[in-house]
């Protein structure tokens, strides 16, 4: 099988070609027939629907197993460790929480209002909106609110007609798409379409409505409710007196035997398909003007470099593996294959491209973008978090504390 090169992929950006697709049947890490948990929605149910499929009579009962967004979390998580892994290098923006991380000292924290629970650093790549995420937008460049900042400035400006400024500052919005609805146009702030889709969908599923699990986490220690403790404001309990007030059972200390009842039996599939598609014809509609002008070239050079990066995140995303949720890892029949739709009416040609490889496209398409003077900032540019969003982290962290466990978990 041939391998998908720098050349081959700008070929194909620049001709009429209309997408890049992979196709991965996959079936349960323990084998045919083993049963999978799929995501679980309001009201704890599955999301199920009735599909056509290729060489059935009838449309076939199927189950989303991880949906076109939770694809996108991961392909950019994916992304994130190729950074933290000094593999590649991709335009972010990080917000610094580390200032405002605990010690270990709880009273010298609580005396200096840090964070109970460590943030750390959050990067555009982890934010579920990208580049118009709220909490980008409320942390500070050099001590100016990121979006009043010049480089947050950038963003009022964009549009299909102007992707630059979003090439610079966070190119994975303009493959997976954003809306930037809380800045300061509102419901008009500027729309890009997704332009790598991936969702898994088991196939032929099947499973009990009236299902019931019943059952006992046991207790090591069989503590029993007839003993009662007294809780005190700082988690901490005694053991109360008999005739003591206040007194409650050892469950509410975490102390105890936990039944369950969960309605959610699983499902056993026939198989799980991944489908992933990466729309040439949807990268072609951006446009990167330089200094107000605008050339092909350039318009290639990104584009390019956009397919580049999709390509890089659905394939290392693919090489970590497909493990979902608990209970739901899935093993794949065969090796990863792309396909380019490139002319009506004759077979697709297929690609292969491993993680190093695909790394190495990417590197070779930046290279080529930089050579076109399109700005590809490597460097973090890092943003401190507002003394109101750390306020608001920290209280909620305070309230967090205080919710008690149910046992059910």
């Amino acid at each position: 099988m041939t391998e998908l090169t720098l050349g081959l992929l700008r070929k194909a950006v620049e001709s009429s070609a209309a997408a890049f697709r992979c196709r991965r049947r996959l079936q349960p890490a323990g084998g045919e027939g083993d049963k999978v948990f799929p995501p679980t929605f309001a009201g704890a149910v599955y999301a199920i629907e009735r599909r056509r499929v290729p060489g059935r009579d009838e449309p076939v009962t199927c189950v989303l197993l991880d949906s076109v967004q939770s694809q996108a979390n991961r392909m950019e998580l994916a992304l994130q460790e190729a950074v933290d892994a000094s593999r590649l290098k991709v335009p972010l923006l990080m917000v610094d929480f580390s200032k405002q991380d605990p010690t270990g000292d709880i009273e010298a924290d609580e005396k200096a209002g840090r964070f109970i629970d460590p943030v750390g650093r959050v990067t555009s790549l982890q934010v579920p909106h990208r580049l118009a995420d709220a909490i980008l937008r409320d942390s500070e460049l050099d001590g100016v609110l990121f979006r009043k900042s010049d480089r947050g400035k950038a963003l009022n400006t964009v549009s299909l007609a102007n992707a630059t400024p979003l090439f610079d500052l966070c190119p994975t919005a303009l493959v997976f798409g954003m809306w930037d609805s809380t800045g300061p146009k509102g419901g008009l702030g500027p729309k890009f379409e997704r332009a790598l889709v991936s969702e898994i969908v088991g196939m032929g599923a099947e499973w009990q409505e009236d299902y019931r699990a019943r059952g006992v986490r046991r207790d090591p220690l069989e503590t029993r409710a007839a003993v009662k403790v007294i809780k005190a404001a700082d988690k901490s309990w005694t053991v109360a007196e008999p005739t003591a007030k206040g007194a409650t059972q050892p469950s509410r200390v975490n102390h105890s035997s936990v039944p369950f009842d969960s309605r959610n039996s699983g499902v056993t599939i026939e198989y799980a398909e991944q489908v992933t598609t990466l729309s040439l014809v949807c990268l072609r509609r951006l446009r990167f003007p330089l200094n107000g002008a605008g050339r092909p070239e350039v318009d290639a050079a990104a584009r390019t470099a956009l397919a580049a990066l999709g390509l890089c995140a659905a394939t290392l995303a693919f090489e970590s593996g497909v493990d979902l949720r608990s209970r739901c890892l899935l093993w794949p029949d065969g090796a990863m294959q792309w396909e380019l739709l490139d002319r009506p009416g004759t077979a697709p040609a297929t690609y292969s491209l491993s993680g190093d490889a695909a790394v190495k496209l990417l590197d070779g398409a930046i290279e080529a973008a930089r050579e076109a003077k399109l700005p590809w900032t490597e460097e973090p540019i890092v943003l401190e978090p507002s003394q109101e969003l750390v306020k608001l982290v920290r209280l909620s962290q305070l309230e967090a504390t205080k919710e008690e466990s149910d046992g059910s978990k």
